[in-house]
């Protein structure tokens, strides 16, 4: 059986992988600071996952020692262990079937900082690295966030800003926007399946298709019985429409992914929420 080490223990991605991830794998979790304190003799894994990040990392012009995937690369180059890291749909332009091969954009300090953590991981690690481009991810947390506790996020996804906004019974009209979307449960079915096939190198991790936002709004919100108001979106907001080609990983891994499937999450997902309050 193979092993596994999740970096960011508390983070929602590395609490959801470890969960799916158990009933195939030797997991074990870690906080990226235990982790570097490791001794190399004591890493015995077939992959190591990163879920770790922080804020100078994703709002700041790139430092070497806030690149977490970086220094999880240098403590591991002389092993043999596989480091798969999560990197961003971010990194590309908005448009529509976006391939792996596209041109890279450098359009914020968090994609100009990914872009560069991919390929100073690749120039250590070589042909030992996963590289995952990752659209949105749908799932809740255990313990949903609060207004106060908003803020200390690293990363805040499309259901924490649903949920925020309607605690306050208000939902913005995003009329024709569109994005990619693929749900936590069919992220980690697709991770268990690459590191099965111990696959490295990088892909694409969508739906592949356009998933108009007004649906998944609906969706999330098909349990809730309270009255609601539809406003407009803020000038600010981002409205760049996209969705990504995942066919290079359909070709690597026998993988579904429906809308339907993913529409029948959500409503779980709204159940959950709505009725049982989690």
């Amino acid at each position: 059986m193979k092993k596994i080490i999740i970096i960011g223990k508390n983070s929602f991605i590395g609490k959801n992988l470890y969960f799916a991830l158990k009933k195939n794998f030797l997991i074990k979790k870690v906080s990226y600071q235990k982790f570097i304190r490791l001794k190399n003799s004591s890493i015995n894994a077939d992959y190591i996952i990163n879920c770790s990040s922080n804020k100078d990392y994703v709002n700041k012009v790139y430092k070497i020692k806030n690149d977490f995937d970086y220094q999880v690369a240098l403590k591991i180059e002389s092993l043999k262990t596989k480091l798969l890291i999560l990197s961003s749909r971010k990194v590309y332009k908005p448009g529509d079937a976006i391939k792996e091969t596209n041109n890279l954009c450098f359009s914020s300090n968090y994609s100009k900082n990914k872009i560069l953590t991919e390929k100073k991981v690749q120039k250590i690690l070589k042909n030992k690295v996963l590289i995952l481009r990752i659209s949105n991810i749908i799932g809740p947390r255990n313990n949903h966030i609060s207004n106060k506790n908003f803020k200390r996020k690293v990363h805040t996804t499309f259901v924490d800003h649903f949920f925020i906004n309607i605690k306050k019974n208000l939902i913005f009209n995003n009329n024709n926007n569109y994005k990619d979307f693929i749900s936590i449960k069919k992220f980690s079915e697709i991770v268990s399946k690459l590191i099965h096939k111990e696959v490295t190198g990088t892909f694409n991790i969508s739906m592949g298709k356009k998933v108009y936002l007004k649906k998944i709004i609906n969706w999330l919100n098909y349990h809730n019985d309270k009255d609601f108001d539809y406003i407009n979106l803020p000038k600010k907001y981002d409205k760049d429409c996209f969705y990504l080609n995942n066919s290079r990983l359909k070709k690597m891994i026998n993988i579904k992914i429906s809308l339907k499937e993913l529409e029948k999450y959500c409503k779980e997902v709204s159940m959950n929420y709505f009725k049982k309050k989690i």
